[in-house]
Order: structure tokens, then C-alpha cells, then sequence
């Protein structure tokens, strides 16, 4: 760049930084070099450092088709809410017409835009996070690095298998004893950690588990189709009760039993998991594994201060745990 347009690197610096230093023939200079060039400076974590916008960067996906989770929107509201507690404002954006999923982190790092990141979705091959820690930017996670035992960067989680547990000990407490687990594909992290804690509980409690599990999507689709497989059986291996990986395929098996002029609650236990509007709202109220979202959202905006303060962080990782939300469905 110094050398395109005849100057010092200094003087380049002060093009971009302090421009008034500068005389108009040499600034113009520049300039048209920057220009020519088609040079964009990348502050990244050193303007982080250095200068602060006072806003967190997150990032939001569109809705989910055949989903009754509106997870996200709880989890935002409470974040907003933290972040101006401690001084700061959240920067929603999306990825949309980006063909690399980590271009949208970069350019707001470029124009630096942002003084951290929250990331969400830690599943498998999820970029976003090693990309960050490779770039030394402040960021904290919502979700644990599942396939990354060894990463240090914070983050804050719900612990699903606990969650699993609960819901399992209060259908057994009403009385059940088939409680069939249906939930997500196996390449699902969070989807195992919760059916663990279903398996291990029904084993503790001397129930078996098996031919009563069901794996698919998280859409409503394959909750009533669930519903349908699982109850087509002879009446002694018909399952008493479900505990499903979320509130939307919960929803779709609810919407299932009502064709079959069967009733959650009445006649068969559901639980589902999240605990999501459409969970409390619907008929019969769905009972839920409550994850509890305003305290994620203070544990991250506590990491990212001390991120952005550079104090030290206890510990990279928090777990914290989750109730139930018991309504007419159990």
C-alpha cells in the first residue's frame, strides 16, 4: 500500500486513522492507492482492544419451518436486558447471501463495529468459534464445544441430561413405567446428552428402556409420526408416557393423540423440553424441561466483561441446571 502510493507506511496510517495530519495532495494520494487497491484495513482484535462500540455482536438465524421453538427469542430478550444492565447494546445480524458462513463476523470485525460476540448453536462443525479463537477476538459461547474437549474459550450451558432426569422422576412419581424417549438423530450432541439422562434414570429406577425409543427431526411431523409407530403395538408394550427432546416434536405428538381421540395428561404423560411459548399456551399446557435463559444470559455478559477488561475467568465452562415446568400434560 506505502509503496502504491509513493509514502511511508506511517503516512499510510495516518490516512487511515488521523487524515488531518495529513495535506490534501498526499491524503488524496493515498487514497486513490486504497481505492486502487481495494484494500480494506482489518482491525479485528487489535481495534477490539483498543477502541470500544459498546455493542455484542450476535448472530440470528431465520425460523425453522414445522418448529414450535422460539428458544432463541427468550434467550435474546434476556441478553438485551444483561447487556445494557452492564453498558452494552447487542447487534443482531444474519448471514443471509454469505456463501462463507464466518464472511458476516469478518466485516463487522473489519469496520469494528463490535467490541465482542456472543456465539449460539455449538454443534458439530459449527465454524464460528474456532475461526474467532483463531482470530483472537472476545467471544462467549451459549453452548458447550461438543466436539472440542480442549477449547478455552468461556461458555455457558443447560444441563440437558439433568433435565431428563427430572422429567423422568416425576412421570415415574405419577405413576408410569413405560416412558418411551423420542428425540433427534444420533449426530445430535445436546439431543444424546438429554436421552442419556433418560436412560440412565429409567435404568436407577430398575424400568427398562427397551423398544421404546424413537429418533427423527425436530419437526412436529415426526412427532405425530412418532406417536402413531409407537402406540401401534399390543396394549401391554404400549408405552404410559413420552419424554421428548423438545417442545416441537412434543407439540406434533400432542396434535398426533388428539386424532386418535386420545388426550396428553388423561391418557398418555407428555413432557417435552425448552419450554417454549407454545408449550404454555397450547391445549392441553405442555409440561417442560425449563432451561433457564436469564441466568445464561448474566453468566455470558459476566465472561464477556471480563473478557473485555482482561480480568481472568475462574473457569472457561458453566453448567447450569434446569427445572420443570409441570402443567396438564403429566
Amino acid at each position: 500500500m506505502a509503496q502504491a502510493a509513493g509514502v511511508s507506511r506511517q503516512t499510510v496510517s495516518n490516512a487511515l486513522n488521523s487524515p488531518e495530519l495529513l495535506r490534501p495532495d498526499t491524503l488524496l494520494r493515498v487514497q486513490q492507492a486504497i481505492e486502487e487497491l481495494g484494500y480494506s484495513p482489518n482491525r479485528a482484535a487489535r481495534s477490539l482492544r483498543t477502541r470500544s462500540s459498546q455493542l455484542i455482536g450476535l448472530r440470528v438465524d431465520p425460523a425453522v419451518e414445522d418448529s414450535a421453538n422460539a428458544l432463541m427469542d427468550r434467550f435474546v430478550h434476556s441478553l438485551v436486558e444483561s447487556t445494557e444492565v452492564a453498558g452494552y447494546h447487542v447487534l443482531l445480524f444474519t448471514a443471509a447471501g454469505n456463501h462463507d458462513a464466518n464472511d458476516p463476523y469478518d466485516e463487522l470485525l473489519r469496520s469494528a463495529a463490535v467490541d465482542a460476540f456472543v456465539v449460539t448453536d455449538t454443534f458439530r462443525g459449527n465454524p464460528h468459534a474456532a475461526w474467532l479463537s483463531q482470530q483472537g477476538v472476545p467471544f462467549v459461547a451459549f453452548g458447550r464445544p461438543w466436539d472440542d474437549p480442549s477449547a478455552r474459550h468461556p461458555w455457558v450451558d443447560v444441563d440437558g441430561r439433568a433435565g431428563a432426569v427430572l422429567a423422568v422422576d416425576h412421570l415415574v412419581e405419577r405413576g408410569h413405567s413405560r416412558i418411551t424417549w423420542v428425540g433427534w438423530q444420533k449426530g445430535s450432541f445436546i439431543g444424546e446428552d438429554r436421552r442419556s439422562g433418560w436412560v440412565d434414570r429409567m435404568h436407577e429406577h430398575g424400568l427398562s428402556t427397551s423398544r421404546l425409543s424413537a429418533r427423527g427431526d425436530d419437526t412436529m411431523e415426526f412427532g405425530a409420526r412418532a406417536a402413531h409407530a409407537l402406540l401401534d403395538v399390543s396394549p401391554e408394550e404400549r408405552p404410559t408416557a413420552f419424554l421428548c427432546a423438545s417442545d416441537t416434536i412434543a407439540m406434533g405428538l400432542l396434535r398426533a393423540l388428539d386424532t386418535m381421540g386420545l388426550r396428553g395428561g388423561r391418557d398418555l404423560g407428555v413432557v417435552g423440553f425448552d419450554d417454549s411459548i407454545a408449550a404454555q399456551v397450547c391445549t392441553p399446557a405442555l409440561t417442560s424441561v425449563r432451561q433457564p435463559l436469564e441466568q445464561v444470559a448474566v453468566e455470558v455478559v459476566g465472561r464477556l466483561g471480563a473478557l473485555l477488561a482482561h480480568r481472568p475467568i475462574p473457569e472457561s465452562g458453566c453448567v447450569l441446571s434446569p427445572t420443570l415446568s409441570v402443567r396438564a400434560t403429566t
